[in-house]
């Protein structure tokens, strides 16, 4: 009887933690069950798409590589080649390959005979034959409604109606820590669900597309995922897989949605119009660094730079001038280049843009009648140019920047912005140092120096730079 006692004595503080973790473990269980039922109700509207083209292999980068050794991949197929630098793949008379994406209510509904759905325009680029797969086994042949490259969406028609659609959430909402959960391809294995949360919002600057707003997560997402959705606990789309950050070319740890508010935008103008028509002011910018500020004898650190005004452009037409600082648009305050640039290029042609701008150091307001951009306008305000293996960005040494530098005009490009960790910022390269040669030859412009950077050979540059009035010489490897 005593041997019972002692037992039972010794077995009670073992069962007392047992019993309290079970509210833990039914939280738990709640949780799973909550992300079990958003697969569930969102599984029916992702399409897996497998594509049939003559464009070269995309399981390769088409993106130059902002990070260095670290490089961001586009991804899709269900081959993944290790390449550890930027390279051109070969070119193949027929490319296999395979994607993500999702069925979509667009504005003006869906067709009584067909159905909308989304993917990435790198996912369908070149494709001769789209083949969508649903999750109950229905296949279908689809044809591509409209992309636009530089936002990387595109919208392809399913010829069959009645297919569930999901809604495209307000991802202006998003909060960073936020649950999400990824749902596609991976690897060419179906409808495969990750969960992860939201680790960062506006990331803007990485080189993967023209225009920018990625939401970066940690929800698992790999080859094949691109182009599929990225969901919140209500299983509304908050945003579109895209990229990730690698080293070995599979998941770790950081992968970009193009935020949904972008892509629905983007989506409704390719399938009313056929084209994306964005916004256009005409200028040139670039970020207000310390050094900048200093020079213009300002104490504020946020804004952007007006470097140059475009000839008879909507910005000339209003009065807006080389060196003045846009500090706020529509009533918000500017500080990232990358988002202002978003921004003006999502207004309506023909609509006002309300800017607060710094002028000798004195607040003035304009309202500028955006304009439309086209590819020729595009091609004049290239006048700032980056290096992304280099993980810098360069502007030609203007008339007003010349006096500040100490230079003269056409001297060197002056250094606007350089990547955190990049090749250029562990050389000890800073935004304001000049760059005057490469590989021993003078650089007289931004296109000058892009140009002797691509054509560099064996990956390797001596740099000749000036910073406070003092010159070194810089060899870079990349």
């Amino acid at each position: 009887m005593i041997r019972y006692i002692l037992f039972s004595l010794l077995l009670a503080p073992l069962a007392s933690p047992l019993h309290a973790d079970d509210s833990g473990v039914e939280s738990l269980r709640q949780s799973g069950k909550a992300f079990a039922s958003v697969a569930k109700a969102v599984s029916p509207s992702v399409v897996n798409i497998q594509i049939e083209s003559t464009s070269a292999d995309p399981g390769m980068t088409r993106t130059p590589q902002p990070f260095g050794d670290d490089f961001l991949r586009r991804f899709f197929g269900d081959r993944l080649p290790a390449i550890p630098h930027y390279e051109q793949p070969n070119k193949k008379p027929r490319a296999l390959s395979q994607g993500s994406g999702f069925v979509f209510a667009a504005q003006n509904g869906l067709l009584s005979d067909k159905t909308y759905a989304l993917t990435n325009s790198h996912v369908v680029e070149g494709a001769t034959k789209i083949r969508v797969r649903l999750e109950d086994g229905r296949e279908f042949d689809a044809k591509i409604t409209g992309t636009d490259p530089q936002s990387d969406v595109a919208v392809i028609e399913i010829p069959t109606k009645g297919l569930p659609a999901v809604k495209l959430a307000d991802s202006s909402g998003l909060e960073v820590g936020e649950w999400v959960m990824a749902i596609g391809n991976p690897f060419g294995l179906r409808h495969t669900v990750t969960v992860g949360v939201v680790s960062a919002k506006g990331r803007t600057s990485l080189g993967i597309n023209d225009y920018e707003d990625f939401i970066q997560t940690d929800a698992a997402i790999n080859p094949g995922n691109s182009g599929g959705p990225l969901v919140n606990l209500d299983g509304e789309v908050v945003g579109m897989n895209t990229a990730i950050f690698s080293r070995s070319g599979g998941y770790m740890g950081v992968g970009f949605a193009i935020p949904s508010s972008l892509v629905s935008a983007v989506a409704n103008q390719l399938i009313n119009g056929g084209e994306v028509k964005r916004g256009f002011l005409g200028i040139v910018i670039q970020q207000l660094t310390p050094a900048l500020a200093e020079s213009f004898g300002l104490d504020r650190r946020t804004g952007i730079v007006v470097a140059q005004v475009a000839d008879g452009s909507p910005a000339d037409k209003t009065g807006l001038r080389q060196g003045d600082i846009i500090i706020a648009h529509a009533g918000a305050p500017v500080s990232d280049i990358g988002a202002f640039r978003n921004r003006i290029a999502m207004t309506a042609p023909g609509s006002p843009a309300q800017l607060a701008i710094l002028r000798d150091g004195q607040r003035q307001e304009l309202t500028v009648i955006v304009g439309t951009l086209t590819e020729d306008k595009v091609a004049k305000a290239s006048s700032i140019q980056s290096a992304a293996a280099l993980g810098l960005s360069v502007q030609a040494v203007t008339a007003q920047l010349a006096e500040q530098l100490d230079a003269r005009p056409g001297e060197g490009v002056v250094v606007t912005q350089v990547e955190s960790g990049s090749i250029a910022a562990l050389a000890g390269i800073e935004p304001g140092t000049m760059i005057l040669q490469v590989n021993r030859e003078p650089v007289t412009d931004a296109a000058d120096f892009k140009r002797a950077i691509d054509q560099t050979p064996n990956k390797r540059a001596l740099l000749l730079v000036r910073k406070d009035g003092m010159q070194r010489f810089v060899a870079l490897r990349w």
